[in-house]
């Protein structure tokens, strides 16, 4: 990478950390990867919530490594949402954050559009971190319908 490139990585991880912790206490810490147990608990309830309100939706969970644990599409979900919800999780779980963040960060503009360049991080609400005991367990990500519905669902899990 050239030093130019290197310095922008930089700079656009600085202000992820910045803009999403200002006047917010730090992330939790990683912790041991959640469970399959726990991973179906989190499922039951996210696509519980996704069917209560009849949305056909893909749930992801990832463990506190980013790897995959279990993913669902429901009957009706689109094809094209198979992959968002990891990438939503993997996001949540590899930045300590909901993918909220990124999403409002980018909408500020400005300097802020650099985080689109940040490997990773995907700017599209509908992914949050797993936490079990005060340390990231995991990530969920949900992908379907809309950015708020979606974290609905993922919250509910």
């Amino acid at each position: 990478m050239t030093r130019q490139r290197l310095m922008s990585l930089a700079i656009g991880t600085a202000l992820v950390f910045t803009a999403a912790t200002a006047g917010a206490q730090a992330p939790p810490p990683y912790g041991p990867g959640i469970t399959l147990d726990q991973a179906k608990k989190a499922m039951a309830g996210a696509e519980a919530e996704a069917k209560k309100n009849n949305r056909p939706v893909v749930i992801t969970i990832l463990d506190s490594g980013g790897n995959l644990v279990m993913t669902q599409r429901l009957d009706g979900a689109q094809f094209g949402s198979v992959e968002v919800p990891r990438e939503k999780a993997y996001s949540a779980v590899a930045f300590r954050r909901p993918t909220k963040v990124f999403e409002d960060a980018i909408a500020q503009g400005g300097a802020n559009l650099r985080l689109l360049r940040l490997s990773g991080a995907s700017p599209l609400d509908g992914g949050w971190p797993i936490v079990i005991d005060g340390k990231i367990a995991g990530g969920i990500g949900v992908s379907g319908v809309t950015g708020a519905q979606d974290t609905q669902i993922g919250k509910a899990g």
